[in-house]
């Protein structure tokens, strides 16, 4: 498999999954701006959409958007516990958090890199993400992980999209349970190897 990623981007959360399930892959870097990868190809014609991550598989089918390059991973391990079997009501609520960090986290986050946004337009942004974080709070203060005791795809997710947070001197103290799971996620293994990959390719 080949994993298309960029630093700083959400292609961090299945580089950790690859590494959680030990699968052997090969990481290319992704200029954003230029759109080439890091073996000089054109990289719309690996993505058209323009942006990763994009997971290749063996036999050359490409899979884009995150939430679902996770699930399709851990579903080749089952055994790993990090997606709960497809047919079960663990797996939907899996997809509920999955949801939930696209369209609330992630999406929330990326308006603050829009330097052509005036800072009024920021603030409501910054105030709805923080509504938000306040919820994790609540959920994380009694759960060790997203899904319950475990740790899932969701939780690479979510660790990946908080670490922009450093981008917009949003300090996470007022959230302290969430900052206690972020500290937490990054002690794992996988992660310190995908962090540590990504900033030497």
């Amino acid at each position: 498999m080949k994993l298309y990623y960029a630093p700083d981007t959400c292609s961090l959360s299945p580089h950790i999954v690859l590494r959680e399930l030990a699968i052997e892959f090969e990481l290319i870097k992704v200029d954003n701006r230029s759109k080439l990868t890091a073996d000089g190809r054109d990289f719309l014609t690996i993505n058209p959409k323009g942006y990763v991550a994009a997971l290749e598989l063996d036999d050359g089918k490409i899979l884009t958007e995150g939430p679902a390059i996770l699930q399709y991973l851990a579903d080749l391990k089952p055994e790993s516990g990090l997606a709960p079997r497809a047919d079960s009501w663990e797996r939907v609520r899996l997809q509920e958090w999955l949801n939930f960090i696209t369209s609330e986290i992630h999406a929330g986050l990326a308006p603050l890199f829009n330097n052509m946004l005036p800072e009024e337009a920021k603030s409501i942004f910054r105030e709805k993400l923080f509504r938000r974080f306040s919820f994790l709070q609540e959920t994380l203060s009694t759960n060790a992980y997203l899904a319950g005791s475990s740790f899932s795809v969701a939780d690479a997710y979510l660790f990946t999209v908080l670490g922009w947070c450093k981008f917009f001197a949003i300090e996470l103290n007022n959230w302290p349970a969430l900052l206690a799971y972020r500290e937490k996620i990054s002690a794992r293994p996988a992660v310190r190897a995908a962090l540590r990959a990504e900033e030497k390719v």
